[in-house]
């Protein structure tokens, strides 16, 4: 069983009421993985996910923490700051030190095998994989596949 950290974008891709069509394929494929590859999947979120998702001006914060249930909640470690900053001073994330690099980096420590985002311009970007590689290999971390709900299907057996 796969352990998949969930990012911010794939809850609140699941709650979203916007009608363009980018959000209403990004909904229904959130919504369809989520019916048929959950459970098939070790899940967690970390604090800073749970964070994001309840600010006061996020319009569905009710919605999107009702909706991770019972996933399980991880910690964000120290090792996991630590990480965050080698990731923000190697510019293989955008500063500040929250957000995208706490995503990476408590995924990575808590060894997840897939990071599952929406957000393609800072973490599912082919372009900063190699250098997200380079810098954990240094640091002896195996970074996740981060990747889209489209590209983590397990087919029926």
């Amino acid at each position: 069983m796969a352990r998949v950290y969930l990012e911010t974008s794939f809850v609140s891709a699941c709650v979203t009421d916007r009608n363009d069509p980018g959000s209403i394929y990004r909904r229904e494929m959130s919504l369809e993985w989520w019916a048929t590859q959950r459970r098939k999947h070790d899940l967690f979120v970390s604090a800073e996910v749970v964070t994001e998702l309840s600010h006061p001006r996020y319009p569905h914060r009710e919605a999107a923490i009702t909706h991770l249930g019972e996933v399980r909640r991880v910690p964000v470690t120290p090792s996991a700051i630590g990480l965050a900053e080698v990731l923000v001073r190697e510019k293989v994330m955008p500063s500040p030190v929250a957000g995208d690099a706490i995503h990476l980096a408590v995924a990575t420590v808590h060894d997840a095998d897939y990071l599952l985002t929406w957000n393609v311009r800072h973490l599912a970007n082919p372009n900063k994989l190699r250098h997200l590689r380079a810098i954990c290999t240094r640091l002896g971390l195996l970074p996740p596949l981060i990747v889209t709900p489209e590209l983590l299907w397990e087919e029926e057996t």
